[in-house]
């Protein structure tokens, strides 16, 4: 993203000169690594053939989604639910403390 952009919009549309970087970058293709991964890099043809032409082969880590079957993903949620209310719980029998509430005798 451009320097003062977190993400465009009507009143910060995308320009062209926003483009320069990436312009620039292809006009003189340099390969760039950062945090040990690529983000730019040039491939020879034998390469891309041995790779069998696949052409996502930037490097970045991405996440993959784990699907499971119903049963288990339904238990997940229960597990996560039972938890996030016994948060929930805890959190207000702390407030009700603070403010000497006795939320069971209301």
């Amino acid at each position: 993203m451009p320097e003062g952009y977190k993400n465009f919009s009507k009143t910060k549309p995308m320009k062209l000169e926003h483009f320069q970087p990436a312009i620039d970058w292809w006009n003189d293709r340099k390969e760039i690594s950062e945090e040990g991964f690529d983000k730019a890099k040039k491939y020879s043809v034998q390469e891309l053939a041995e790779k069998n032409y696949n052409i996502d082969l930037c490097g970045y880590p991405h996440e993959e989604e784990e699907i499971l079957p119903p049963k288990e993903l339904i238990q997940q949620y229960q597990e996560k639910r039972a938890s996030l209310n016994a948060d929930i719980d805890r959190i207000l029998a702390e407030i009700s403390s603070i403010l000497g509430i006795d939320l069971e005798n209301e």
